[in-house]
């Protein structure tokens, strides 16, 4: 029997009943740690604004919905901080479908920037106040630290270090055999002088 995606042994899709939020296994993270890496983001995201010229707001655009999915949950912000979102029914990392669900209410702030001058401000700073504040009051009043992103993407943001429920020996590459004085994850490491 294949899995999900067509795979022999593959992850198998879990479907979340309607009005139900999908489980999870994984403590809140930090709110320090999970705010430092969105404003590293965000200094990413203004960079490349400011370097790209014209197409600026759409590079940062383009950064700001994709960034997730370019190391498997973790943005350039999330991965020098050590957080990680995942994707909860598969408790994988976020791809970039993930990320562009996630993160599509903080992108329309950079979508209203771009409306002409002197309206484009103003839109800009109202709806960073308003859905800024929405998502930030979610994600305090949250158990689990989900903002509105999160919960339609079916992701949460978890410490990188909290280890998920795949296990070790599914991730390792099959097919190559450990021979002697090769080193092996699965051999016993003993034999290895550790």
């Amino acid at each position: 029997m294949t899995g999900w995606g067509g795979r022999q042994g593959g992850a198998v899709l879990k479907l979340v009943p309607d009005g139900a939020e999908p489980e999870s296994p994984y403590p809140r993270c930090s709110r320090v740690l999970r705010t430092l890496a969105r404003a590293a983001d965000v200094g990413l995201a203004y960079g490349l604004a400011l370097a790209a010229g014209r197409a600026g707001l759409v590079v940062a655009l383009l950064y700001l919905l994709l960034a997730d999915g370019i190391f498997h949950g973790q943005s350039v912000g999330k991965r020098i901080f050590g957080v990680k979102a995942v994707f909860l029914p598969l408790r994988t990392g976020a791809r970039f479908r993930d990320s562009t669900l996630r993160n599509a209410p903080l992108a329309l702030v950079v979508v209203l920037r771009m409306m002409p001058e002197p309206l484009g401000l103003r839109a800009f700073l109202g709806g960073l106040a308003v859905i800024g504040g929405v998502e930030a009051w979610k994600c305090w009043r949250d158990p689990l630290g989900r903002r509105f992103g999160d919960v339609w993407a079916q992701t949460q943001v978890v410490d990188g270090r909290v280890v998920s429920g795949t296990s070790v020996e599914a991730q390792q590459p099959t097919g190559v055999p450990a021979g002697p004085g090769r080193w092996s994850r699965t051999g016993d490491a003993r034999q290895h002088g550790s």
